[in-house]
């Protein structure tokens, strides 16, 4: 059975954390040999309480995320199996009720805000990556990213910056850098990065092919 490698991407919100696994899958789109899960895909599921309580959760602490069924759904695509992925409804603040069929691949990007915060999922990646992006860069991007495609107000995304996204972001995010293998400024902006990681899985796809 062909290995495959799961490389994890943790970085604080609209660090680049996205940008740069799709430079990654990009490379390879010709052979399907990458594929990306987001980590904000497993929010927790909260169809079954009202929006106003929808709209008092923590978003930006790990225990918004189902961490032990993304870490299942990792292990059996590692393993060969074809899953059914969640997807989430940023506007209605819950899973959507579509999802999603994955198939296996050769290399599995999985990137978000606490990747390498989550033991689980911290040793089930093989290369750890950690996206270091200033906090005033992170906060336009930001902005700009919810108010344009998640359907939230300016006041809105401010509020939530302050009131949760900054503290969360110093006391969950940050120290998790720790644990990285290699710590990439900017994101998928970062061409020697980007670089470095295609020579990685070219070797891992190369191997594979033997």
């Amino acid at each position: 059975m062909k290995k495959c490698v799961i490389i994890g991407i943790a970085g604080g919100s609209a660090s680049g954390k996205t940008s740069l696994a799709k430079r990654l899958a990009k490379t390879y789109s010709s052979t399907n040999s990458v594929l990306i899960i987001r980590q904000d895909d497993y929010y927790k599921d909260q169809c079954d309480i009202t929006m106003e309580d929808r709209l008092k959760v923590n978003y930006d602490h790990p225990l918004a995320f189902d961490n032990d069924f993304l870490a299942h759904q990792l292990r059996e695509l590692a393993s060969g199996q074809t899953i059914l992925k969640p997807t989430y409804d940023f506007a209605q603040y819950t899973r959507a009720q579509e999802v999603e069929k994955i198939e296996p691949s050769d290399v599995i990007v999985v990137e978000g805000l606490f990747i390498l915060e989550d033991p689980l999922i911290r040793s089930i990646c093989d290369i750890k990556i950690f996206v270091d992006t200033p906090a005033d860069v992170r906060f336009i991007r930001r902005l700009k990213r919810d108010v344009r495609d998640r359907g939230r107000t300016m006041e809105n995304v401010m509020d939530q910056y302050m009131n949760t996204v900054r503290v969360m972001h110093e006391t969950f995010i940050e120290p998790s850098k720790r644990y990285a293998d290699v710590i990439v400024p900017e994101g998928g902006k970062n061409e020697v990065a980007v670089d470095l990681l295609t020579t990685k899985i070219d070797s891992i796809i190369h191997t594979n092919v033997l």
